[in-house]
């Protein structure tokens, strides 16, 4: 029990180990022996429990898929209208993002740096299906204006949830992520949502913005 333990431990400190590295200098720049030197761990470490760096990348997106799925479900069984969940979610994976590594370093994977195997489905499929599943609720519930197309800002949200933790990677710190989502926000909810119903959203958002602050 005490060597499976020792092995579960060392696995996720090369997980953490290549995420902050593939998060800060991108998965070509970083070697497996960069790795094993952030980790503090032995090359047969690592390579027992991955065989390649694109493994451990995989793993990454894995995880990152993961939490993606368990944040929906979880926003899901409470009860939240559609368009509050869609909300919580996406302050819900800002919330990872800045508070670790695995996050950040999955979004950077995603986003072109490797080629995500099949039959693992891409992540950013995966976020497009959650937007438009929410966003076709929210019409349903009279949260978004009916002649709005569902799939068009779907790809809009994403677009932009995505783009915003881009340039925000290279230009400022991950503190100001919960910032750039509420802004994303205020500017959908403004094009989306009918105005009797616009202030319980933008407030929703605002204040979800100030607890991961506060946290």
């Amino acid at each position: 029990m005490a060597r499976q333990l020792r092995a579960e431990q060392t696995r996720t400190t090369i997980i953490t180990a290549a995420a902050e590295l593939f998060d800060r200098q991108g998965y070509e720049s970083t070697s497996l022996s960069d790795i094993v030197d952030h980790a503090q761990v032995t090359k047969g470490a690592l390579y027992f429990h991955f065989a390649a760096k694109e493994d451990l990348a995989h793993t990454i997106l894995e995880m990152q898929a993961k939490a993606s799925r368990q944040m929906t479900r979880d926003m899901d069984s409470r009860g939240y209208s559609s368009l509050e969940t869609l909300i919580r979610v996406t302050f819900g994976m800002t919330r990872l993002a800045v508070e670790g590594p695995i996050p950040r370093a999955g979004l950077r994977l995603a986003a072109g740096e490797i080629e995500v195997r099949p039959p693992m489905p891409h992540p950013f499929t995966e976020w497009l299906d959650i937007a438009a599943r929410k966003l076709a609720g929210a019409v349903a519930e009279a949260d978004a204006h009916p002649d709005i197309d569902v799939d068009a800002v779907a790809r809009t949200l994403v677009g932009l949830f995505v783009g915003i933790r881009v340039i925000g990677r290279a230009l400022e710190p991950v503190a100001l992520q919960p910032r750039r989502t509420a802004e994303m926000w205020h500017l959908v909810i403004r094009g989306v949502v009918p105005v009797p119903r616009r202030a319980r959203y933008l407030s929703l958002a605002a204040r979800l913005e100030r607890e991961i602050g506060a946290g």
